[in-house]
């Protein structure tokens, strides 16, 4: 199921099997002019992108999978075939009806098996250039968001990728990856347009952090560059499992990672209250962030083994107490598998909650389809 069936260059779609990789995809792509924007880092299947609502560094400028799936024919426990918008429909908007494209997307393979997509593409810009801007400190990187918030939005400049690594982060990538980056909180940017109109947001934007206390600015404008710094900045779950499991004692180590999301005015009280959570923990002096600050969602990179299994889900748990109580989310991105179910529960409320329940026993009432997920049956 790794086909690419059809592309529209004129209405901006094509159709794909569920087992074809983002990077197929845009590799097929690369001829027309157009793309498909949604990058997770992993090279990861769009069908199985589809069913968690995958995100990622462009989600800020192009959304998450929920903006960019228009159809897909879902296999259903019945052994009925969906369409979702209706079969082969490829419009740009539709009010015919319920959204059961929103609704399969996101869910987790818990109400059908996804066997098509039709997805928006877009086109490939006309330059790009990309870059890192560094602060002196923890205060300066709060700064700076506030900035984010205020500034760069008011001013309109288009910033197709913001990504946020803490010193930590940091320094794991420039030992991962052979960079040679101050270990400072760190800005990743990409900005994306006509050369014109790239070369005001740059000045803009430089402006701006400057008065908020930018310490240092480094711009990639070569391709090879762009994707040296990117490179980087996806490698870090690599780097970060390189760097702190290799120093850690016992066996069994591996990674783990929240996925809070919040209003981005909140980002900063989000990020405080982390930290507060991860004083006097197992995980004080190893964990590191990265934050997609664009859109308010950010991670905490977090060590765990058998043995601090329990205190990891006590942290988590209270991670993502600390966003519902600023009017956040529990998951932005990961999907609530297992682990986030009762989270959810209270983030969504218990009318929503039966409404989910309801729906799930009226397509899949023998419980076939991912059970135990996402949906207590």
């Amino acid at each position: 199921m790794n086909e690419i069936l059809f592309v529209s260059e004129e209405d901006l779609y094509c159709v794909v099997q569920p087992g074809v990789t983002r990077e197929q995809l845009n590799e097929h792509l690369r001829a027309t002019g157009l793309f498909f924007p949604v990058d997770p880092g992993a090279n990861a299947s769009l069908g199985g992108m589809a069913a968690t609502s995958a995100s990622g560094t462009s989600a800020v400028r192009f959304g998450t999978m929920k903006e960019n799936v228009i159809n897909m024919e879902v296999v259903l426990p019945s052994g009925e075939i969906l369409h979702t918008s209706g079969e082969g429909r490829s419009f740009r908007k539709s009010s015919a009806g319920l959204n059961l494209t929103e609704l399969f997307v996101g869910s987790e393979g818990t109400l059908g098996m996804i066997t098509q997509l039709t997805l928006r593409l877009h086109p490939q810009p006309e330059s790009t250039i990309a870059a890192v801007c560094q602060f002196d400190s923890v205060s300066g990187r709060v700064l700076f968001i506030d900035f984010k918030l205020n500034s760069a939005l008011q001013y309109n400049i288009p910033l197709a990728k913001v990504e946020l690594l803490d010193s930590r982060s940091i320094q794991a990538v420039n030992d991962y990856s052979k960079t040679a980056l101050e270990e400072k909180p760190t800005l990743f940017l990409e900005f994306q347009g006509s050369e014109s109109a790239i070369t005001e947001q740059r000045t803009m934007f430089f402006d701006i952090a400057e008065e908020n206390r930018s310490i240092s600015w480094k711009q990639a404008d070569t391709l090879e560059e762009r994707n040296s710094l990117w490179k980087a900045r996806h490698s870090l779950w690599f780097a970060f499992l390189s760097q702190e499991l290799c120093d850690l004692d016992g066996e069994g180590w591996r990674g783990y990672s929240t996925d809070v999301c919040v209003p981005i005015s909140k980002l900063d009280e989000m990020i405080k209250a982390a930290e507060k959570i991860m004083k006097g923990t197992y995980a004080e002096d190893i964990f590191a962030f990265l934050g997609h600050v664009g859109d308010g969602n950010f991670h905490i990179f977090i060590p765990v083994n058998d043995e601090t299994f329990s205190e990891l889900n006590e942290i988590s748990h209270k991670v993502g107490l600390a966003a519902l109580e600023l009017g956040g989310t529990c998951t932005g991105e990961h999907g609530v598998g297992i682990g986030k179910q009762q989270l959810m529960a209270l983030e969504r409320g218990a009318v929503a909650l039966d409404l989910m329940k309801t729906i799930k026993k009226s397509v899949d009432e023998k419980n076939l389809m991912n059970p135990g997920k996402v949906i207590p049956f």
